[in-house]
């Protein structure tokens, strides 16, 4: 009995070396995309602690309205950690002329280095916002409304 011989061209697969290039191709289109990824994931995040920081102003504003001064987090019973945990709140110098709050970048969100920290101080009814990479938060002007999203 004779069989007719098929052709086995029609049944293969890809390639090794089409397998390869498109994983290379991808990879480096991935490469491309992630930074831009990141900083919009980052900037995402620093709006939960703006967030946080708007809600402290606020219960500083009422502690101060009712007894005169401002107070800790501990008298507020805030959280010393935004919701999703990507800032550490800090209130320090609280007294009866006003107090200085910062958000800390902590975990993933540390890697935002441009604004990992950000300070308001509300002093004499004047309200400052500053951030920076380190506890000198001296970014210049733009980086600053870059990082407070103004």
């Amino acid at each position: 009995m004779n069989r007719p011989m098929t052709s086995r061209r029609g049944s293969r697969g890809f390639t090794l070396i089409e397998i390869v290039t498109v994983l290379g191709v991808a990879g480096v289109l991935s490469s491309i995309a992630w930074p831009s990824f990141q900083g919009s994931l980052q900037k995402a995040r620093r709006a939960e602690a703006m967030l946080a920081m708007a809600q402290l102003q606020m219960a500083q504003e009422r502690w101060y309205a009712n007894r005169g001064r401002y107070a800790s987090l501990d008298e507020l019973r805030l959280p010393a950690r935004t919701s999703a945990g990507h800032y550490q709140l800090v209130v320090s110098e609280a007294d009866a002329q006003g107090y200085v709050a910062v958000a800390l970048a902590s975990g993933a969100q540390a890697g935002d280095a441009t604004c990992r920290q950000l300070r308001l101080t509300v002093a004499g009814g004047t309200t400052t916002h500053a951030s920076g990479p380190d506890a000198a938060v001296a970014n210049d002007a733009a980086a600053n409304r870059r990082c407070w999203n103004f």
